[in-house]
C-alpha cells in the first residue's frame, strides 16, 4: 500500500464516515469543513484513484473507498515504526505511552491485545 498524505486522508475520512458519495458532495463537505475549493478536492480524488485507495464510477463521479481505515492505520503505523524506530514495534509503543497517563482500563485493554498475539 502506498503512503497516504494528510490531504488524501481528509477525503478518505469523509468516505469512511459517510460511505460512497459523489465527488461534488465530497467537495461541498470539505469546502464547508476546511475551506477547500472544488478543484483541490477533485485533484486529490484523482490521486487517490491512481493509488488504488478509492474507486470512481460514472455517472455522477461516485467515489467509494477501496481500503478500510484500519488497513491504512496499520500501514501507517508499520511505516512509522520502520522509519523512526528501526522496525521495532516495542520502541514505537514505548514512545507513545512513556509520558502519558494510562488508566487501569486502558492497561487492561492493552494487556488483552498483547495476549491475543501470543
Amino acid at each position: 500500500m502506498e503512503k497516504i498524505f494528510d490531504s488524501e486522508t481528509k477525503i478518505m475520512e469523509v468516505l469512511w464516515e459517510k460511505g460512497s458519495m459523489s465527488a461534488k458532495d465530497i467537495s461541498l463537505i470539505l469546502a464547508d469543513s476546511i475551506g477547500w475549493n472544488k478543484n483541490t478536492t477533485y485533484t486529490v480524488i484523482t490521486k487517490l484513484v491512481n493509488k488504488g485507495f478509492i474507486e470512481r464510477k460514472d455517472p455522477g463521479f461516485i467515489c467509494s473507498p477501496l481500503v478500510t481505515k484500519a488497513e491504512v492505520q496499520k500501514n501507517e503505523a508499520r511505516s512509522l515504526a520502520d522509519r523512526l524506530f528501526s522496525g521495532s514495534r516495542k520502541a514505537l509503543f514505548s514512545a507513545l505511552i512513556e509520558d502519558e497517563k494510562i488508566t487501569e482500563e486502558e492497561i487492561k485493554e492493552l494487556r488483552s491485545l498483547i495476549d491475543k498475539i501470543k
